[in-house]
């Protein structure tokens, strides 16, 4: 067993978690007050992006002339409380759903895992359009890790399609929209814990999207925490394959030095896990450096909801296969 820890933070025992869970044990009793975390703006438009699904908001900017999308659909993962292993989870349709996802090329599947105590924390979601498509997959983890999953899931991609650089005529740079979109949403949750209907001070979720721009045959991917996106490229008779985003955890360098500056701990658990802890406190046991919500890591430890952002042009002719899953399939 072993541990890396800041030069100025006195050592506290960390007790042995199972082995996998993305959340420590917890001592609930050293958690801080909830502090006032968020502007009164966004309230507004929370409600006013929940009166309406992805697709009504697209219909919005088509009114406007911005959009030109064309025929569209969009699915997504809608929040069960099924405990049942391997059971799918609730998928909802909206817009053309005549349209074949399919044909289109696109694939899809949500299942529980084995863990009896909670629902399905994954969430998912899919926008195909004629100009450009959104793909985004979510993990919860924590007590209310499928609650601030499907939120991010349902308010994400409505940042993105809010965002007036989405329809511009010009060649679109997606990696700030992209960056934007995660600050905002990140910024909603605050909003909603502060409100009281989302409980996430020690619940969150990973955040993998990535935007298809038709136009020119190209990918935009921003990801934050450990769901994985892939890229498998066919050479003759065979399938190569690449990661395209790295995963988010405590002991790289980078994240734990940022951690480290804002005060927070890297702890090894003893078994595979490096974990996140603030400073002289048992909490909040993350196994990752950068996601949504968990709003203690980020105001205490130095957790960040800034995604990495990378950029794939495809090449004509060539067959390619994108995988974007959570960390149970990898």
């Amino acid at each position: 067993m072993g541990c890396c820890a800041s030069s100025t933070a006195s050592e506290v025992p960390v007790p042995k978690p199972r082995r996998r869970l993305s959340v420590g044990q917890v001592d609930e009793s050293e958690l801080p007050g909830n502090e006032d975390s968020q502007a009164e703006q966004d309230r507004g438009l929370i409600a006013a992006f929940s009166k309406n699904n992805l697709i009504e908001m697209v219909s919005d900017a088509d009114q406007t002339g911005k959009a030109k999308s064309g025929r569209r659909v969009s699915l997504s993962s809608k929040t069960d409380k099924g405990t049942t292993s391997f059971a799918n989870k609730t998928m909802q349709k909206f817009g053309d759903t005549d349209v074949d996802i399919a044909q289109c090329g696109i694939g899809y599947t949500c299942r529980k895992g084995l863990k009896p105590e909670s629902p399905n924390q994954d969430s998912w979601f899919v926008l195909k359009m004629e100009n450009f498509s959104l793909y985004g997959v979510f993990d919860g983890h924590g007590q209310k890790g499928h609650d601030v999953s499907n939120f991010a899931m349902d308010m994400l991609p409505k940042c993105i399609i809010k965002d007036e650089r989405c329809f511009s005529t010009e060649k679109r740079d997606w990696g700030p929209i992209l960056s934007d979109a995660f600050k905002k949403t990140q910024n909603f949750i605050m909003a909603s814990d502060k409100m009281k209907t989302l409980q996430a001070q020690m619940s969150g979720t990973t955040a993998t999207v990535a935007i298809h721009d038709h136009s020119d045959n190209s990918i935009t991917i921003g990801h934050v925490a450990d769901s994985t996106a892939a890229l498998g490229t066919k050479n003759v008779n065979a399938w190569n394959g690449v990661a395209l985003t790295r995963d988010h955890k405590p002991n790289l360098k980078d994240e734990k030095a940022r951690i480290e500056k804002a005060g927070g701990r890297v702890v090894f658990d003893g078994y595979a896990n490096y974990r996140v802890y603030a400073k002289n406190a048992r909490y909040p046991g993350l196994n990752m450096s950068r996601c949504l919500g968990d709003l203690l890591g980020h105001a205490e430890c130095g957790m960040s909801c800034e995604p990495e952002v990378n950029k794939i042009t495809f090449e004509k002719g060539k067959q390619y296969i994108l995988l974007v899953c959570s960390d149970g399939v990898w």
